[in-house]
């Protein structure tokens, strides 16, 4: 009887490994990594080599050096004798608060400029479609140097122009009213800080009953609510136990050569905060614009049959709606708008770039100082998208 070749098992086939598509796949990927290794670490050895013989060696050293230059405005307390470490994080503060500013103002603009795209206004239409296409035609640098330029045109402090006495326009930037925080103030805090645990706790109760009853609801309107209603009747009562308000309006006041009281806003912050904002606005406004087409009109049909005015569809219907299309594309103009501060450099704007380009030209340190920026604005991106990604999945409809 002839002996049969050993039967082999449906879907077990012996492939040998240099046919393995699986095999091929990993040494594929094994040889791509092991030459990304060695040319990164040919470029490195040539730098190190190359920075070597022009004794600058990378170090993080300089840091703790005095930096010996001025920074012209500063969130923090700043002045040449600190450390150059000090120096970057009030370029890193700058930069975040252009960044926080101007995400807050072009998104507010962005959605008024949307919202009046669609509008049934003729003129209204028309003018913010002639915004649009002016606007985000021109170089965001032009219109940088441009609005720098105009605020440079304002008269001298002696002959500032006055608009309404809470603001005052010059050649050294704008001077504004301010809140000023009295004796009184410490006081009052207390009465914020038990607002915010009252809020706090009537939004978890109210979440916990919505749960149980298994039933939607809204629960965190209310909750700032109660926040601001128990800080404003601290603020009252604060100012009639002590006589003095807990916040005032520090209104600025010319003397000889400058104003005394409110703020004082540079003309390279004043140009920088408005051209980001006006730049960016136009493409939240596109943005705001696309993600209210998106919802269907038969959504507008049933807010009008019942009985919702205009205002209400849009606020209660559409724009919630709206807010699952147009969180994606907004998170990137966000980081957009961060990212182009960074031109403030030719406004002479003290932003991140700006003073790290000048850490970088007084120690030579060129490769720390670039690494260090960008760990600085990853980082601020990194960290505005979580927080968009994050708010993203919270309104998105939940699919069984």
């Amino acid at each position: 009887m002839a002996v049969g070749s050993p039967s082999v098992p449906p879907g077990k086939i012996n492939i040998p490994f240099y046919r393995d598509t699986r095999i091929i796949a990993i040494i594929v990927q094994v040889v791509f990594a092991i030459l990304v290794i060695a040319v990164v670490w040919f470029l490195y050895s040539n730098m190190i080599n190359g920075l070597r013989q022009a004794n600058l060696l990378p170090t993080f050293s300089f840091l703790s050096v005095p930096a010996g230059f001025p920074i012209s405005e500063s969130v923090i307390e700043y002045d040449p004798s600190m450390t150059y470490g000090r120096a970057f994080v009030v370029g890193i503060l700058n930069t975040v608060r252009v960044a926080v500013i101007g995400i807050i103002l072009a998104t507010l603009l962005g959605l008024i400029l949307g919202i009046a795209r669609l509008s049934d206004n003729w003129l209204l239409r028309n003018v913010a479609l002639v915004y649009v296409e002016i606007v985000r035609n021109v170089p965001l640098l032009l219109q940088l140097i441009f609005w720098f330029s105009l605020t440079r045109l304002f008269p001298r402090i002696q002959e500032s122009i006055d608009v309404g006495g809470l603001m005052f326009l010059h050649n050294r930037g704008i001077t504004l009213a301010w809140p000023q925080a009295s004796n009184a103030f410490g006081a009052w805090m207390l009465w914020v800080y038990a607002g915010i645990v009252i809020g706090i706790v009537f939004y978890v109760v109210r979440r916990i009953q919505f749960v149980r009853r298994d039933r939607p609801g809204v629960a965190l309107p209310y909750a700032l609510l109660i926040a601001l209603a128990v800080a404003l009747l601290g603020f009252l009562v604060t100012y009639l136990t002590t006589g003095v308000w807990p916040v005032s309006l520090s209104v600025p006041v010319l003397q000889r050569f400058n104003f005394e009281g409110g703020v004082t806003v540079t003309n390279s912050f004043a140009a920088l905060l408005i051209g980001l904002v006006i730049y960016t606005a136009v493409f939240i406004g596109e943005i705001v614009r696309s993600g209210i087409l998106a919802v269907s009109k038969g959504q507008r049909e049933a807010a009008r049959a019942l009985g919702l005015t205009p205002g209400q569809t849009m606020r209660l219907v559409i724009l919630p709606q709206a807010l699952r299309v147009i969180i994606p594309p907004l998170t990137s103009q966000y980081l957009n708008l961060t990212k182009n501060s960074s031109l403030a450099i030719a406004i002479a704007y003290p932003d991140l770039f700006y003073v790290a380009n000048t850490i970088n030209n007084q120690t030579g340190q060129a490769v720390p100082v670039i690494l260090m920026l960008m760990a600085s604005y990853l980082s601020v991106s990194l960290l505005t998208s979580l927080f968009m990604n994050w708010y993203n999945r919270r309104i998105q409809l939940v699919e069984r």
